[in-house]
């Protein structure tokens, strides 16, 4: 199937035919779909035919409101599938059954452990050492990050910051014609168009000449923009590509199971993360919500180590069999330029592969620790209590808070979600900004001049608790200024929201208290 998109370049306007949800994908749908409506229609069957089955229908509803009460999940997710089991009285807890829970495939698991189990030998206690003399504060921070994310400390890195997306696509072409043993590449979104063709062109070359590619794509991510046999295709030049969870059809949470990191490693020696992904609005090559405002990272260097164990790790999950981690892939490297800093590149993903949530916890250890200022920005604002609590509470202290978030949505009932908790920060001090000229993407966390973190988490459910996703948390790295200036000059780009000029109709609060109760189910 084919679809045609018509987008701005320029002044122009330019059609792009693309492959729009390839039959593969429908299929796996449309089984999902037909597997809980058999398992719904025997259940109800039951209550029809069989004696008093209600009555076991009805305990077994009972049982999943207080499972879901009394659960240590998040209070804001409880909420929503509160509403379903007692709403919908047998559909609501058979959707319970199937997707409440993330349960990974018993092949996930088995993989898992054994990628979990290989590792880089790499000690950072006199890191953390060097780091605690310094401060104290950041060497707790980094502490518990390190913990929970099975991450480590790292100095010695050289960074750069690109304000947008077209600065990186140029170092990145020049640093992957410069690969000499491999690369690799993980991504939610690949498009075919002239940035993932340029990049793509590489690859065949480098492949061809023997260095070793490897990709990753999710691929719900990439459902609309790469045909469904795209991993064979590139097999076919020598690239070892792998779909992130492919879809197969089946009523469970596999559609919670997506990858929206964004990772490059060139030889160990180079890595690449931000919020850019390999389609050609990143780059401003076409026009879909205006201009398209993100940011990229490049770390070179001995930090680079986690970033390539977090896609082994990865790339090992979705095929039969990975090979073993060859030694090159974990280089000892001498001759960096070093820069000032202490950096930790971290996964984060759902239960049960990560016991806590990493991103959230990072980010709320960065606003406990502010005593200046704290400037974010988000594509999208939906948080829990706790996360909405904590920065209202840094406003309060005096600190000054900044979001940043579009004034051109690409998702319309998503902003509406985000609009919705303007009014609750601005009653606490919070400054809420809209940028103006288009869609902001950057994922962008800055606090005091002296931490900041960088990576794919966005300030909503999805990213903060389905998703794998992955960032490098900084203190007093030479990038941070770098980052400072681009936040000045989108802020002067931006459009500041007036608490007393914010005013919302009646059916936009009813529409936006609606969408609030089942954001952590967007």
């Amino acid at each position: 199937m084919k679809k045609t998109n018509v987008y701005k370049v320029g002044k122009k306007k330019v059609e792009r035919v693309i492959n729009y949800i390839p039959v593969r994908y429908i299929f796996a749908m449309l089984i999902t779909v037909l597997e809980i409506l058999a398992i719904i229609g025997v259940v109800v069957a039951l209550c029809y035919f069989v004696p008093y089955f209600y009555l076991a229908v009805f305990v077994t509803q009972v049982c999943c409101v207080v499972g879901i009460a009394t659960s240590d999940d998040n209070p804001d997710y409880k909420v929503p599938w509160l509403l379903f089991v007692m709403i919908l009285p047998i559909a609501g807890f058979m959707l319970y059954f199937l997707f409440y829970q993330r349960n990974l495939n018993k092949k996930f698991r088995r993989r898992l452990e054994t990628l979990f189990a290989k590792n880089y030998e790499m000690q950072d206690t006199e890191t953390f050492v060097r780091l605690r003399a310094e401060e104290p504060v950041a060497a707790t921070q980094a502490k518990m990050l390190c913990n929970i994310a099975d991450a480590r400390l790292f100095s010695d890195t050289k960074q750069e910051y690109f304000p947008v997306g077209e600065e990186m696509w140029t170092k990145l072409l020049a640093d992957l014609r410069g690969a000499k043993k491999f690369i690799f590449m993980e991504y939610f979104i690949i498009e075919e168009g002239k940035f993932w063709n340029s990049i793509l062109e590489i690859l065949k070359e480098k492949a061809e000449n023997g260095v070793e590619v490897k990709l990753v794509y999710d691929d719900i991510g990439c459902m609309s923009t790469l045909p469904g046999n795209y991993a064979k295709r590139l097999k076919a030049f020598g690239i070892e590509a792998t779909p992130f969870s492919r879809l197969r059809g089946s009523a469970d949470g596999e559609f919670n199971n997506r990858s929206h990191r964004k990772i490059t490693v060139i030889d160990g020696v180079i890595a690449y993360t931000g919020g850019v992904n390999l389609a050609d609005e990143y780059i401003n090559e076409v026009k879909r919500f205006g201009h398209w405002k993100d940011v990229g990272l490049r770390l070179e260097g001995a930090a680079v180590l986690e970033m390539t164990r977090l896609f082994l790790i990865d790339f090992g999950m979705n095929v039969k069999d990975s090979g073993e981690w060859k030694t090159e892939y974990f280089p000892t490297l001498e001759s960096v330029e070093k820069q000032e800093g202490f950096l930790v590149p971290f996964g984060d993903g759902p239960k049960p592969i990560y016991k806590r949530n990493v991103g959230k916890s990072v980010i709320l250890n960065l606003l406990s620790s502010a005593t200046d200022y704290v400037d974010i920005t988000t594509p999208y604002l939906i948080l829990d209590n706790e996360l909405c609590s904590a920065i209202e509470n840094t406003a309060l202290r005096g600190v000054r808070v900044r979001i940043i978030v579009p004034h051109i949505p690409d998702k319309r009932l998503v902003f509406e979600a985000t609009r919705s908790f303007y009014k609750r920060f601005l009653e606490a001090g919070v400054e809420i900004y809209e940028y103006t000229p288009g869609f902001i993407h950057a994922k962008v966390y800055v606090v005091d001049g002296k931490y900041a973190m960088i990576g794919t988490i966005n300030l909503d459910y999805r990213s903060l608790v389905h998703h794998f996703e992955n960032g490098v948390w900084m203190y007093r790295c030479a990038c941070i200024k770098d980052v400072e200036k681009d936040v000045e000059e989108t802020v002067q780009k931006s459009e500041k929201i007036e608490r007393e000029t914010w005013k919302v109709s009646v059916p936009k609060r009813i529409l936006r208290s609606l969408v609030r109760i089942f954001a952590p189910l967007l």
